[in-house]
């Protein structure tokens, strides 16, 4: 599965995955709980391939940084929760991207980006980093 399918919506906790479009919006699946909602076309929903990282010199797609870490940590759960300090974060995001930009981006964003990362890797779906960026590849040639 790939990182189009998978969501973040303002309000809720977690990150969900399509499952299917309707009329009126989607129908997601909580990938914590595995619970099922509806969600409008009215809710403020993130796709995780169109988010990016601030850095001082560009902006750097969130699958790049994801892969950062799942190098860094051999593709198993980060040592840093979500909710350790702001410190503790921003010194974590600072071995994973150096050059972010740290006036915009800010400690509750690397607390996502840390929660989405084992959410990802408790599901088992961080193999969708490599299928992207080797489709990617394939795309540019």
């Amino acid at each position: 599965m790939s990182l189009d399918k998978i969501l973040s919506i303002s309000g809720k906790p977690g990150l969900y995955q399509i499952v299917t479009q309707t009329r009126t919006g989607a129908v997601v699946e909580s990938l914590i709980d595995k619970k099922r909602i509806t969600v409008g076309a009215h809710s403020n929903i993130s796709i995780l391939s169109e988010i990016a990282i601030y850095t001082l010199a560009e902006e750097v797609p969130l699958r790049n940084v994801l892969s950062s870490i799942k190098t860094k940590y051999n593709g198993e759960q980060t040592d840093i929760s979500h909710k350790a300090s702001k410190d503790e974060l921003e010194e974590f995001f600072f071995d994973i991207l150096s050059d972010y930009d740290e006036d915009r981006v800010y400690a509750s964003d690397i607390k996502k980006v840390v929660q989405w990362y084992n959410i990802l890797q408790k599901n088992d779906l961080l193999g969708a980093l490599e299928d992207e960026e080797t489709a990617d590849v394939s795309e540019e040639e």
